[in-house]
């Protein structure tokens, strides 16, 4: 049965959906069976590995909405081991349509029942709120992953994600835990990023992840081509981090 772990930080601009896309491709190039879930009303994950958002038959939105069967939704990709629930715009109108629905929360959690066993790991790329579709993909999840940017205000706005996170584990997730903090934009020459690191590392003691995510350049043109960073360029050191994160997850697991 999978490990379903959610990419979430409501704050923009913090590499989240760069991180869950290449957190989901460097497990499958690792021979892990990976489920990349995009409920993201944006869709740059279902973009970010080559999938044509025009071309999708179903989306998340109808796992969430219309009880469509996630098997039926699943695409796969020309990646090693990774498959992709995709989304698209019409997700944006789910938090509305599913207000009124019983168990509303447990959407995502339900429509992922019948396909998890099928993986090693599912990824979930949360949008950029704190709204009902997150909260889906936080009780769906065995844990969280949440990147930080190494920046001015790195940590704002995380006591709200962090409050969310409490209110799952106290009315429909009590097994969720922090997998780990990821830090992005990593550029060990600047002051700045080392204290952002202190800070970081005082606000979530022990639970930040070894691996950094460099700053680079071809890290920011992947998904233009559609293209995971390790697939798009493997000797770029985006790329040698996001699979150096995906063996430390791995090893968490052993």
């Amino acid at each position: 049965m999978a490990k379903v772990i959610a990419v979430a930080n409501q704050k923009g601009g913090v590499g989240k959906t760069t991180s869950a896309v290449n957190i989901a491709a460097g497990l499958g190039f690792q021979g892990k069976k990976t489920l990349l879930v995009d409920v993201d009303p944006q869709g740059n994950a279902t973009s970010g590995v080559g999938i044509d958002k025009r071309g999708v038959i179903a989306t998340t939105y109808d796992l969430l909405v219309s009880d469509k069967e996630a098997q039926e939704i699943v695409v796969h990709t020309k990646y090693n081991c990774l498959d992709v629930l995709p989304s698209g715009i019409d997700l944006a109108a789910a938090e509305f349509e599913m207000m009124d629905m019983p168990e509303r929360a447990n959407r995502l959690k339900r429509g992922l029942l019948k396909i998890k066993q099928n993986y090693d790991y599912v990824i979930i790329d949360c949008p950029p709120s704190l709204g009902l579709i997150t909260t889906n993909a936080l009780t769906a999840a065995d844990s969280i992953i949440v990147p930080i940017q190494c920046e001015y205000y790195a940590l704002e706005g995380l006591s709200q994600l962090m409050n969310t996170v409490r209110r799952v584990k106290r009315q429909t997730n009590n097994l969720l835990y922090i997998e780990g903090v990821l830090l992005t934009m990593y550029d060990g020459r600047l002051n700045l990023t080392q204290q952002v690191v202190n800070e970081v590392k005082q606000y979530f003691p022990k639970k930040v992840f070894s691996t950094v995510i460099p700053r680079t350049v071809r890290l920011s043109e992947a998904p233009s081509y559609g293209m995971p960073i390790m697939y798009y360029d493997k000797t770029n050191k985006g790329a040698a981090a996001y699979l150096d994160l995906a063996a430390e997850i791995i090893k968490k697991e052993s």
